[in-house]
């Protein structure tokens, strides 16, 4: 895959491997800034693209090829 990174995830579109609550469609809706602006990003905030429920991830779990694919696949 592809190095990610996180300031450019806004707005990205994901695919579950698996499924998560019937959702497989997934969209970066929000980077969650750290307190410290020196601070790395650690947090990102996915919604699903039916039901419109929200979720926050770790950004590095995007990495994962086992659990994410980029795009919508």
């Amino acid at each position: 895959m592809n190095p990610l990174n996180p300031k450019k995830l806004l707005l990205s579109k994901w695919t579950a491997v698996v499924p998560v609550a019937k959702q497989k469609h997934f969209m970066v809706s929000r980077v969650i800034q750290p307190v410290l602006p020196t601070d790395p990003i650690e947090l990102v905030e996915i919604e699903a693209v039916l039901s419109k429920a929200t979720q926050i991830i770790q950004w590095r779990a995007l990495q994962d090829d086992s659990l994410w694919r980029q795009g919508w696949v």
